[in-house]
């Protein structure tokens, strides 16, 4: 998710009572009716934490959250990868469907309140391009590094999991402009600020380096089960 100055923490976060409100932000919620928000209050992920995280609504559709897309196309999208690393990669968006593709589905969780389930991702492990680079022990972060200068960062360890992708299709289909393409990234498990649209680069750095939204106050970690939403 990119982030718009114009839009404040107070106005971001608009949850009261069970029941999202107006945010001022681009798209619209349509959420699932109460008793599905009730029946997914009380189901469980694998992990033993609720599917549906606190102060969490589940909706049909992921909105347009805004943001500075940039001018990348599939013709000329590439990704760096620099920093603490052995081996400095520039991957084409060829050479990304060159690798093993995954799909994966999950939930994502906006900081706004909202939930999309059983969302659909194609792409490339993030783990397979980073090892690419051969990361230093010294680089114990991720630094993304995006379109308009947005930038947000991770642990080497969260970005290396399972279900974490460097994503081009979403439902099947190529990514649509609004939600990041040609490629964004998907971290299911932290708040979807953490899922950068519009990558153009990953930094391996020995250092934390808190991105746009973090460095503004809001959580470093972005943990939805905890509600970790601001510093």
């Amino acid at each position: 998710m990119q982030k718009d100055p114009k839009i404040s923490r107070r106005t971001f976060l608009a949850a009261a009572g069970g029941t999202i409100v107006s945010i001022g932000l681009p798209g619209a919620f349509i959420k699932l009716a109460d008793a599905e928000q009730h029946a997914l209050a009380a189901s469980t992920r694998p992990d033993g934490r609720p599917r549906l995280p606190p102060g969490q609504q589940a909706v049909e559709r992921i909105p347009d959250m805004g943001g500075m897309p940039g001018t990348a196309t599939v013709a000329d999208w590439s990704l760096h990868i620099h920093g603490e690393v052995e081996n400095p990669v520039v991957l084409s968006y060829e050479a990304l469907l060159n690798l093993e593709q995954v799909e994966i589905i999950c939930d994502v969780h906006c900081v706004t309140g909202w939930t999309l389930l059983d969302s659909s991702w194609s792409g490339v492990l993030l783990g397979t391009v980073i090892d690419r680079a051969r990361p230093r022990s010294s680089g114990g972060f991720i630094i993304f590094e995006a379109a308009g200068g947005y930038k947000s960062n991770v642990p080497i360890s969260d970005a290396q999991k399972a279900n974490v992708i460097l994503a081009h299709s979403f439902f099947g289909e190529k990514l649509p402009r609004a939600h990041g393409a040609p490629v964004r990234v998907v971290i299911p498990d932290r708040y979807f600020y953490k899922s950068v649209k519009w990558i153009e680069s990953v930094k391996v750095s020995a250092r934390d380096e808190p991105g746009s939204w973090e460095s503004s106050g809001f959580s470093n970690s972005a943990d939805p089960w905890t509600e970790d939403r601001y510093q």
